[in-house]
C-alpha cells in the first residue's frame, strides 16, 4: 500500500473534499507519517567499524534530531548478548560521535564490529511504504483528522461574511468538522493503543551537562537503555 492508496482511505475518510486541495491532502499525510514515527518509530540494525578506543561513529542512517540509539552489541553474535553498558552522544565541531564508558571496560579495538540498533522514521511515497498493515487505518485517521479541522476553521472562518441563514449551517458545519476531527483522533490512539495524555515523542532525549570548557566539544548526555 503506497502513497496513492493512503491518499484514497484518506479521502473516504474525510468525505467532502471539494475544500481541500490534493497539496492539503498530502501534507496531512505527511505529518500524520511524522506523528506515526514518533509513536511507533521503525527499528534499524547498523555494524559500525570501531576506529580504536572509547568512541564510535553514528550509523550512517542515523537522523539528527529524531534517532534514538537502543543498543550496542559487542563482540556480535554470542548468546546471550553482549551488550555495552553505558554511552554518551558527544558533539564535535564536525558532529555528534558515540563515546563509550571506558570504567565499564567499554574501549573497543580498532577495526572490531559493534551492532547498533537504532529508530528511524517511517517512510511513505509512491512506492514505499513502511507502515504495517495492521496501522494504516489509524495513520490515515491522524491525517484525515489534520483536515477535517482545516474545514472546521474554514466554515467558521467563513461565518461571519455571509448572510444569517448562511452564517448558521457554516457553524454547524464547523462543529460538525471539529467532532470528527476529535473522533478520528481518537480512533488513532484506540488502534495504536496508546494513551493520548501519555504520548510523547519517542526520539532521543538528553539532558545538556555543564562541564568545564574543553577543546573536543559539547556532551549530551544519552538516555542509557537497559
Amino acid at each position: 500500500m503506497a502513497l496513492a492508496d493512503f491518499q484514497t482511505l484518506v479521502d473516504g475518510m474525510v468525505r467532502e473534499t471539494a475544500e481541500l486541495t490534493d497539496a492539503d491532502r498530502d501534507m496531512a499525510i505527511s505529518l500524520a507519517i511524522e506523528r506515526y514515527s514518533k509513536d511507533r518509530p521503525r527499528t534499524a540494525v547498523e555494524d559500525l567499524t570501531a576506529p580504536g578506543g572509547l568512541r564510535l561513529p553514528l550509523p550512517g542512517a542515523w537522523e539528527q534530531d529524531f534517532s534514538d540509539l537502543r543498543s550496542l552489541e559487542h563482540p556480535i553474535g554470542n548468546d546471550p548478548l553482549d551488550l555495552l553498558g553505558d554511552w554518551e552522544l558527544y558533539q564535535t565541531p564536525s558532529g555528534f560521535e558515540i563515546r563509550l564508558d571506558g570504567c565499564s571496560g567499554g574501549s573497543i579495538e580498532a577495526d572490531a564490529s559493534v551492532r547498533a540498533t537504532f529508530t528511524i522514521k517511517h517512510v511513505l511515497n509512491a512506492s514505499t511504504d513502511t507502515v504495517p498493515v495492521g496501522d494504516r487505518e489509524a495513520v490515515a485517521a491522524w491525517a484525515a483528522a489534520g483536515l477535517c479541522d482545516q474545514l472546521a476553521n474554514r466554515f467558521s472562518g467563513d461565518s461571519d461574511s455571509v448572510i444569517q441563514a448562511d452564517s448558521v449551517e457554516h457553524g454547524s458545519k464547523a462543529g460538525e468538522f471539529a467532532r470528527r476531527a476529535a473522533a478520528l483522533r481518537r480512533r488513532y490512539f484506540n488502534e495504536l493503543g496508546i494513551e493520548p495524555k501519555r504520548s510523547e515523542p519517542a526520539g532521543a532525549v538528553v539532558d545538556l551537562n555543564s562541564r568545564p570548557s574543553h577543546p573536543g566539544g559539547r556532551l549530551l548526555k544519552e538516555r542509557r537503555r537497559r
